[in-house]
């Protein structure tokens, strides 16, 4: 026992000299390959290491020498905080040298993952500007590689990356146009080995880009026929999810070519070597076709930033040869760094304006200062002039919401005398109390009586709705027949409630020259309406009203014959011909007082002759009169002396 108790503790004590051993084995290595390390950057920078190593000469390069040493590799280097590469950047005397230029990349890297991976929906607008700021002309490659490990590492956000490339492709369009190349290089390699998860990024990516109009429609047709050209399970879906994403846009783009793409659907169902849960599929896309892709809207309203005459659409496909330019993700060594930096700056200020270095000047000299305040004091006392209506729209809506809340018109007058509206606005109020009358989809009564109540208040309100009047006789061809009837309606009830004066007629010139077809069916509903209401005989009273005949001469036209006929004709076809006997007789003697015309005319010029004459022949008249009884009284005396008896009747046997 003593023996084997003696070996054990013998073995214990010899078991640490032998992990001793391999430690220093493992620490010698370990020291040869830090050695080694040691030479390699001593290649570059001298031998003070060997000579601090000997103890003897001075010590090694410093923490800021080892860090513009360091060797770069795929990861970018050694990681330098922030405030570090401030330092460092801060620290360089030549902007032109290759360690400014390697930490400005650096730099130039971050602020463009970063922005890219921070872009949403809400913040869109923020990011577009941060990455403006960022030199993405130098960085293009670097933006196009962000984006892409973006969209494969969240195809869901690929309507986002795709909205935020089309604003920078109106910018800069060689971003875009080089983005669009690598995504398409993705998409053949990915395809070629049947990685499906990239694949489907990429196909996605496509169909939002052709949304965006980044990309032509022709490039998602050449997309889908090779993918349904030898049609698998998974080609059909990767299919099928593109039309999802990008058929409202095809369908407007190329409907014939999209038609092309169903049928070609249509056949690969019918040939049903696909899987079961693959056809459903497509039975869900034709469904969804019959909608007119209404689940599947080509552009988010909140993605909505370009327009469509400013976009800019790269006409690249499938087949073409792409550089995809490689070469722009690796830092280069630029001779011209400060030339290119700042013709930067300058675009940079023409895409983003002063605000881009309004952080970076500060208020440094007191004149500034005292400028400023002067300024300050001078837009003090200008006027600010909203010219994009904000109030008038809130103005609008408040009004809406007014009227559609009130369940009597008296309740709505009330509430909409109650609103503070400022100088000006009074017009608006009574604009929109007839466009809410309008937007009905029949009249409602409610709307009249509202609006004669405001007539009755003011007579300045009457005024209004007469201008209202002669604008919307004058705009009637915009409207529809419903709308039309709705406005037409409400004039009349205006009209027959003596609200608005009946001078408002004098705007109407019944002939066909002067009239269309709406203004016709205006003119129809509006005296139909009122008829309905004071009855003919009243209509026809107030329409031959002597000291109202002057504003009823184009409703009631007697200056040509062609006119009044056409408006007793247009009266009697709407069952109102009693109002236009007048006109009838009117035109009755027209003929008459045409020919009377030239008559009263000659009268008036032989009238002025025989007045000279008239004065001379009275004299003469007078002494012919004697004679002429003298003679007849001696002539009468004769003829009763020599007068015969009357002959005797004969007797009828």
């Amino acid at each position: 026992s003593s023996s084997s108790s003696s070996s054990s503790a013998s073995s214990r004590s010899q078991s640490p000299k032998r992990d001793s051993g391999k430690g220093e084995e493992l620490g010698g290595r370990d020291g040869d390959d830090g050695g080694d390390r040691d030479r390699r950057v001593d290649e570059d920078g001298g031998e003070g290491a060997a000579d601090g190593a000997a103890g003897g000469g001075p010590r090694g390069p410093s923490h800021m020498e080892r860090s513009k040493m360091m060797p770069v590799g795929k990861a970018g280097g050694a990681y330098v905080p922030p405030f570090r590469l401030k330092q460092m950047q801060a620290e360089m005397e030549s902007k032109a040298s290759p360690e400014y230029q390697r930490l400005t990349w650096e730099a130039l890297k971050k602020g463009i993952n970063g922005n890219v991976n921070k872009v949403t929906k809400t913040n869109m607008t923020t990011i577009i500007q941060d990455l403006l700021k960022e030199n993405l002309v130098r960085g293009r490659g670097l933006y196009c590689r962000s984006v892409m490990k973006a969209v494969l590492a969240s195809p869901g956000f690929a309507n986002v990356y795709a909205a935020l490339t089309a604003v920078i492709n109106t910018k800069l369009p060689e971003n875009g146009e080089t983005l669009l190349k690598r995504v398409i290089m993705q998409f053949r390699r990915s395809y070629k080995r049947n990685d499906k998860p990239v694949c489907t990024a990429m196909v996605k990516f496509i169909a939002h880009l052709i949304n965006q109009q980044v990309a032509h429609e022709i490039l998602g047709l050449q997309l889908l026929t090779v993918l349904l050209e030898k049609p698998t399970d998974d080609s059909v879906e990767l299919a099928v999810s593109f039309v999802k994403e990008s058929g409202a846009a095809m369908m407007q783009l190329s409907p014939q070519g999209l038609h092309a793409i169903f049928e070609r659907f249509r056949g690969v169902l019918h040939e049903g070597s696909i899987d079961k849960r693959v056809q459903y599929m497509i039975e869900g896309l034709f469904a969804v076709r019959k909608t007119s892709f209404a689940e599947f809207p080509a552009v988010d309203e909140a993605l909505d930033l370009v327009d469509s005459d400013d976009q800019i659409t790269h006409e690249l496909s499938l087949d073409d040869a792409m550089d995809p330019e490689p070469v722009l993700d690796v830092f280069h060594l630029d001779d011209k760094f400060e030339e290119h930096e700042e013709q930067w700056a300058a675009l940079r200020k023409e895409l983003l304006g002063d605000e881009s270095e309004s952080g970076e000047d500060g208020d440094d000299d007191e004149e500034d200062e005292s400028d400023s305040e002067d300024e300050k004091a001078v837009v003090q006392q200008q006027e600010i002039q909203d010219q994009t209506e904000t109030d008038l729209v809130n103005l609008r809506r408040t009004i809406y919401l007014t009227i559609q809340s009130s369940m009597q018109a008296d309740e709505a007058a009330h509430k909409l005398l109650s609103l503070q509206t400022k100088d000006g606005q009074e017009r608006e109020l009574l604009r929109m109390i007839i466009e809410c009358g309008i937007q009905e989809k029949s009249y409602m009564k409610f709307y009249g009586v509202v609006a004669e109540r405001f007539c009755k208040l003011k007579k300045e309100n009457a005024e209004t709705f007469d201008e209202l009047f002669a604008q919307y006789y004058a705009t009637v061809h915009r409207l529809e027949t419903n709308k039309l009837r709705n406005v037409a309606k409400i004039f009349a009830h205006l009209l027959h409630t003596d609200s608005m004066p009946w001078t408002v007629l004098e705007y109407i010139r019944l002939n066909e020259e002067e009239t269309t077809s709406s203004s016709r069916i205006f003119i129809k509903i509006l005296f139909q309406e009122i008829s309905e209401f004071l009855g003919l005989p009243k209509l026809k009273e107030r329409l031959e009203d002597k000291f109202m005949l002057q504003y009823f001469e184009g409703l009631l036209p007697r200056d040509n014959p062609r006119n009044t006929r056409f408006a007793i004709n247009f009266f009697t076809s709407i069952g109102l011909g009693g109002i236009t006997e007048e006109l009838r007789a009117h035109l009755k003697n027209m003929p008459k007082m045409i020919m009377q015309r030239p008559q009263s005319s000659s009268e008036s010029d032989s009238s002025s002759s025989s007045s000279s004459s008239s004065s001379s022949s009275s004299s003469s008249s007078s002494d012919s009169d004697s004679s002429s009884s003298s003679s007849s009284s001696s002539s009468s005396g004769s003829s009763s002396g020599k007068r015969k008896p009357p002959p005797k009747k004969q007797r009828r046997d």
